[in-house]
């Protein structure tokens, strides 16, 4: 037996900055030019369009005005002005009006589709100056609920509104409501057995007591005496002990007294997962550190680390110095030979360090983060997507075919297919019929695998990806046509499976299961699912919505023997917003998601199917960045979710009501998260009128509730709650918003 001394909690993890919604952004630079964004609604006819008004105003003397949103349909009113889009999502305008001396300029840009909510809005505006130098511009946001028209929109001559109003909110924070109190052995996630063994110990030990004959992930944690006892297999240390001294113990290694207990505890899920894009947006690897760490407290195993996609290459790989040369790096350009294109926020600068527009993990950087992981019992699982989702590679190995190597060119000259991805791009689909898509990964499964060696640490997986493969992406390619001719190949759809069998058997090769998306493994021939199947770690299954016509993709996995992992979109997707608040940070079209869509994401209720047949290895939850920023926006998005995830992922059975998840939520951490210096989603109060009196109630216990009568945002300064009060004819529109720990919520709005 030894004594454990290693403290995980206590560190910096991060520093916590107050989620402000009301929106200046790149505050922290010096310009000479501001751009205002605001909008008045929606226009009442069909299709759903809306006015957005971008003024300019300072130096306006430059060439270009350059920005991101959204990539939808799109013109500007002006006829003497032009909006050209440089890449999807990514838009620049010239005018004669600007460079003339004039104090602003305003351009009136009418955008198809309706303004969901605030990741909608646009952003990264720079200038493009006469030289072709990029500046930084100060952007002011305003927010998108001035008035009702802003988040109403018509559909089929009526209008809906998705807002939660005041009533419902107050509702659902009364159902919240719980006279339970949990006990100090009631953590997120739960533990499988507490047995109290009378009296109570004031802890000055913490030991831990190896013993090889445990089952993996099994443990003991026997409170007695003075000394806190672990016992579980070596490698399961962490896995026991850092929930236990975080949660329980508060982060002290001492001094806390405790019921004495006997705890038994172990895991439903082998595979308990959490997929972080950096792709989209960057995060650092101190970041990454910090994720690690709050997985290990939340008995989280497995890290899907989405690398490399469409918008940019996240990690060097020797050899291929293009991936990260081009790939890392987003500005501005109309060519795309030095670097990509800005397709998400940014400044135009692609050396520029502020954002989350440009970087990538060294060799080195990737290095420490597995070994980081192992010692937290954390496998990560790479993802290099392929053969869709690559226009990065693409585009580096490009620039590598202009400099004269073909090696690893990934299409061909001469190719007129034409095809839109699902992000709205026509040219980043690997080609299967060349032989630089398997040489590219190969040399990255390669460099990949000596990564792991060198740190000395078991790669157990590589995920290819293997979805969204655009219809009709080889249409025009003379090279697949003949290739698909010559290989008894009948369709594209075939072609794709060719592709993902050779990755297989490439990762087979060097002993690495191969992961991937849903489409890995349907629709197939029987041929390929015998030859694929013994190769495959994991399928994370997400298209699970009913209203989608495939509600039953989990269960017919599990049918066909595919090891799944549970990704539903609708409980397990934490990129989606909280709620349907246009002032949400998120997508919206897998519905909203929280902790308690995640709380009750049952592998009975997500694949009924295993009730009776074996398959399902794991859950996982996906953060997708593209509206992603900043650290404290990842944060932000995975707190308090992490809370549902963890308590599914760990009990498959019920375990916690709402309420009590709720309850631990507020008490034990939200405190947690708070002193480890993480910002986190804060609920929204409610405001209900009863008997003509106006009440208000919050989701914690703690908080303070600041409120105003005339339609206007509450801030820091407007009146607290403290009682109900009389609502009058002068009261126009009742508003208010939860400040907690100096974190405010989003407003909460009475009726429209």
């Amino acid at each position: 037996m030894k004594k454990i001394t290693t403290i995980i909690i206590g560190l910096a993890w991060g520093t916590a900055t107050p989620v402000v919604h009301a929106d200046v952004i790149n505050n922290d630079i010096s310009t000479r030019t501001t751009v205002t964004w605001s909008t008045e609604g929606h226009l009442s006819d069909t299709p759903v369009r809306y006015i957005q008004h971008i003024t300019v105003s300072g130096d306006t003397d430059f060439k270009r005005l350059a920005f991101n949103q959204f990539a939808r349909g799109a013109k500007i009113l002006n006829p003497s002005d032009t909006l050209i889009e440089i890449v999807p999502g990514y838009y620049a305008i010239a005018s004669p009006r600007l460079g003339i001396g004039a104090d602003s300029v305003t351009f009136d840009i009418e955008t198809r589709g309706r303004l969901i909510n605030f990741s909608y809005a646009p952003d990264g505006f720079h200038r493009v100056n006469h030289d072709g130098t990029t500046e930084p511009i100060l952007i002011i946001r305003r927010e998108p609920t001035a008035n009702k028209a802003q988040w109403q929109f018509p559909v089929k001559d009526t209008v809906k509104d998705e807002m939660p109003y005041g009533p419902v909110i107050y509702n659902f924070n009364e159902s919240l409501q719980t006279s339970w109190t949990p006990g100090p052995y009631d953590i997120i996630p739960s533990y499988k057995s507490v047995h109290l063994t009378g009296g109570t110990s004031t802890i000055k030990y913490l030991a831990f007591n190896p013993d090889t004959a445990m089952r993996p992930e099994h443990y003991r944690i026997q409170v007695s005496g003075d000394s806190v006892i672990v016992t579980s297999c070596p490698q399961d240390q962490w896995l026991a002990y850092a929930p236990f001294q975080t949660k329980v113990m508060g982060g002290r290694d001492q001094g806390v007294t405790l019921p004495n207990a006997i705890i038994e505890d172990y895991p439903d899920m082998t595979y308990r997962g959490l997929m972080i894009d950096i792709a989209r947006n960057y995060q650092t690897p101190r970041t990454m550190h910090h994720i690690l760490q709050l997985m290990a407290v939340n008995r989280l195993n497995h890290l899907h680390f989405h690398i490399a996609d469409d918008e940019a290459w996240r990690l060097e790989i020797p050899g291929l110095p293009e991936l990260t040369d081009i790939g890392s790096r987003r500005g501005y350009t109309t060519d795309e030979t030095e670097f990509l294109p800005q397709i998400f926020g940014g400044d135009g600068n692609p050396d520029s360090k502020r954002g989350s527009a440009n970087g990538y993990f060294t060799r080195q950087d990737f290095i420490d983060l597995i070994k980081h992981a192992n010692t937290l019992g954390i496998t990560v699982i790479p993802e290099i997507e392929s053969p869709g989702h690559a226009r990065a590679a693409i585009r580096a190995m490009e620039s590598r075919h202009r400099h004269g190597d073909d090696t690893y060119r990934l299409i061909h000259d001469g190719d007129t297919s034409r095809y839109t991805s699902a992000q709205a791009f026509h040219d980043n689909v690997m080609n299967p019929a060349l032989p630089g898509p398997y040489r590219f990964m190969g040399k990255v499964i390669s460099e990949i695998a000596n990564m792991y060696q060198e740190a000395d640490v078991p790669l157990q997986g590589i995920h290819i990806g293997g979805d969204e493969v655009a219809r009709g992406a080889w249409n025009g390619s003379a090279v697949a046509q003949k290739f698909m001719a010559d290989n008894n190949i009948p369709d594209q759809h075939q072609l794709h499976a060719y592709f993902v069998e050779q990755i297989a058997d490439t990762l087979a090769r060097h002993g690495i299961p191969m992961f991937g998306w849903q489409e890995v493994a349907l629709g197939h021939s029987a041929e390929y699912d015998r030859h694929v199947r013994p190769l495959t770690g994991g399928i994370n299954c997400w298209s699970t919505l009913a209203a989608s016509g495939h509600a039953d993709v989990t269960d017919r996995a599990v049918r066909g023997g595919w090891p799944v992992i549970l990704s539903n979109v609708n409980h397990l997707y934490f990129d989606m917003s909280y709620t349907d608040h246009p002032g949400e940070r998120g997508l919206k079209w897998g519905g909203a998601t929280d902790e308690f869509s995640a709380l009750n994401a049952y592998t009975s209720r997500l694949c009924p199917i295993s009730d009776s047949i074996p398959g399902v290895i794991g859950i996982s939850a996906q953060i997708f960045a593209e509206t992603i920023r900043s650290p404290q926006q990842l944060y932000n998005l995975l707190l308090p979710k992490i809370a549902g995830l963890s308590e599914r992922a760990w009990n498959k059975k019920e375990t916690y009501t709402p309420a009590q998840l709720n309850t631990l939520i507020a008490m034990r951490e939200i405190p947690m998260w708070q002193n480890a210096g993480f910002t986190y989603h804060v609920r929204m109060p409610g405001i209900k009128v009863i008997d003509d009196m106006v009440h208000m109630n919050s989701p914690y216990p703690d908080g303070i509730i600041r409120y105003t009568t005339d339609g206007s945002e509450p801030a820091e300064n407007s009146p607290i709650y403290n009682t109900p009060f009389e609502l009058t004819s002068e009261m126009s529109n009742v508003r208010a918003r939860l400040y907690l720990n100096g974190i405010p919520s989003l407003s909460a709005i009475l009726h429209p």
